[in-house]
């Protein structure tokens, strides 16, 4: 009867069962990992796209400004124009860097800066595309270096604006209280990096331009 009752026991089974919150996450890990990866390729798509589209607006200004012979009329215009349009873009950057510099003092906080940011964009670039155009009309002499530059500066000018848009993106989904020394080091080089083109660019252009209008000017050019 004992042999009997021994033999009829048996031990619970041990099994090791998976929690279904351990189950459930890689898929949905995996999915965001994919939406994310897909968002970066196709904004990445669209930086280089509109890259192009700068730089061949910025070679057609120069081809249209160095071939075609507008004449005094429309120069005068034209000179017009582009000094109106250097007032609305420059001006601009003047107030976000502006802004940004006080946000890296501590002074304001980062929720400031998208709202300012979303309001001057189309006035940047809308003062940009008006320079390209502009400079079209006032025919800058490309025989000249120092004129060479200042042309570069605003072909770099733009490339700048388009590549820090990831890092601004990154930047402005933190916290509004996130200070600017606790963001990664490889965020805080690319803001500053940029930050150093944007304002070495602008007034490197602002200088050049200034100084050939006046020797123009003053030699009858």
């Amino acid at each position: 009867m004992i042999a009997d009752t021994r033999t009829t026991l048996t031990r619970p089974e041990t099994r090791t069962a998976t929690s279904p919150s351990k189950r459930t996450f890689a898929p949905v890990r995996r999915r965001r990992d994919n939406r994310i990866r897909t968002t970066s390729l196709k904004q990445t798509i669209r930086l280089f796209l509109l890259g192009l589209l700068c730089t061949a607006g910025w070679v057609g200004s120069l081809l249209v400004g160095h071939f075609v012979d507008c004449g005094p009329e429309l120069h005068r215009i034209g000179l017009a124009v582009h000094i109106l349009a250097l007032v609305l873009s420059f001006g601009t950057i003047l107030v976000v860097d502006w802004l940004g510099l006080l946000w890296l003092m501590g002074k304001v906080q980062m929720h400031e800066s998208p709202k300012l940011e979303a309001a001057a964009k189309p006035l940047i670039w809308g003062g940009l595309a008006l320079l390209l155009a502009s400079g079209a009309l006032i025919q800058p002499d490309l025989t000249n270096p120092v004129t060479v530059i200042k042309l570069v500066c605003v072909l770099a000018l733009m490339l700048n604006g388009l590549s820090i848009a990831p890092a601004m993106h990154r930047m402005f989904a933190l916290p509004p209280e996130t200070r600017f020394s606790e963001l990664g080091r490889r965020l805080r080089n690319r803001l500053l990096i940029a930050l150093s083109i944007s304002q070495a660019c602008w007034w490197t252009a602002v200088l050049i331009g200034l100084v050939n209008s006046t020797l123009r000017r003053w030699y009858g050019a």
